[in-house]
């Protein structure tokens, strides 16, 4: 595996690299991989598990030049040590990620069910009310991915649909007019790795956060992509979306089939992919329920109350949106 990490500061390289490249040779011995500094960049390269380990020493080294011009022996060795242990076995089902002493497991059974169809698939579709957790795992997958080498980019999109209010009208350019549709996909990302090495991973395309129509014509390999919101993505829309899928890449979709904000002509690109999709090789579909919600207590009992209708103001439907069987399953019977 190779990885490739930014200096944040390169004034401070040699603070960084050790007198006569110290450290650097102390990550070659302690974790048998090979460490090259070109231009300003550190590269990488070994077994997939110790490279994520140096990556993580790499990363709490550089927090602590953030702060100060110095490294101590101290510092490097207990980044090692912290590196270590975090990155030893974790208990079955959990995954490890960039935020020191932060591992993400399932909470309820169809979680635990989700998190292990999106590591074994390469496309997974999910599907289920609000709080559920459909978008925060995903993420979480995509960061677990990341740390461990097994991607080289993680690329985060979501349709950019008005939910009754018009994207024309919010003040600011077209970056600041997305911002609001992007904005959960970087609080999840937040709550997996350190807000500054997000900004820094933006900074050189390992993450990348785009609204679903500016990805038409690209090929991604080794990538975790993530379509959230995607019950607001048109049948064209997600066809173009699907075929973005490159060698060694995962793509996951999720959405609320109960929360379509497209106009009543518009069939959902969600449901549309599901039946297509359905009895496909290493295509997984799960539909998380309400059981599922683990936001505040409260959001189980308004899913609830409300039910699974569309509470838009009640129109004519130009068409029957169906849902997929109840249920997660890997190739259940295909949705009515």
């Amino acid at each position: 595996m190779n990885l490739s990490i930014p200096l944040e500061h390169p004034d401070k390289r040699t603070a960084l690299f050790g007198a006569s490249d110290r450290y650097l040779r102390l990550l070659r011995e302690t974790f048998g991989v090979t460490v090259v500094s070109r231009d300003e960049q550190i590269k990488l390269s070994g077994e997939a598990a110790q490279v994520g380990k140096a990556a993580a020493v790499l990363q709490q080294m550089q927090k602590k030049l953030r702060k100060q011009d110095w490294l101590s022996d101290r510092d490097v060795s207990d980044a090692i040590r912290i590196a270590a242990a975090e990155s030893g076995p974790r208990a079955e089902g959990e995954l490890d990620v960039f935020v020191r002493g932060q591992a993400i497991a399932g909470k309820t059974p169809g979680q635990a069910h989700y998190l292990q169809g999106m590591l074994n698939h390469d496309l997974t579709f999910c599907t289920g009310p609000a709080g559920t957790g459909k978008t925060y795992l995903a993420v979480a997958v995509a960061a677990h991915l990341l740390k461990r080498g097994s991607i080289k980019r993680i690329i985060l999109a979501r349709p950019a649909v008005e939910a009754g209010e018009k994207l024309g009208f919010l003040p600011g350019d077209l970056a600041a007019k997305v911002n609001p549709y992007l904005r959960p996909l970087f609080d999840a990302l937040n709550d997996m790795i350190d807000f500054e090495a997000v900004r820094r991973m933006m900074a050189s395309d390992i993450i990348e956060v785009i609204p679903l129509a500016f990805m038409r014509g690209r090929t991604l390999n080794d990538s975790c992509i993530i379509l959230d919101e995607a019950q607001n993505s048109t049948v064209s829309q997600m066809f173009m979306f699907l075929t973005r899928l490159g060698h060694n890449s995962k793509m996951i979709v999720t959405g609320d089939t109960s929360q379509v904000d497209l106009p009543d002509n518009e069939e959902s690109g969600l449901l549309d992919a599901i039946r297509r999709t359905h009895g496909i090789p290493q295509v997984f579909n799960c539909r998380l329920e309400r059981d599922d919600i683990v936001r505040h207590t409260l959001v189980q009992h308004i899913v609830n109350a409300y039910g699974e209708q569309d509470v838009r103001p009640q129109r004519k439907r130009a068409f029957h949106r169906t849902e997929p069987a109840r249920g997660p399953s890997v190739h259940g019977e295909p949705p009515a």
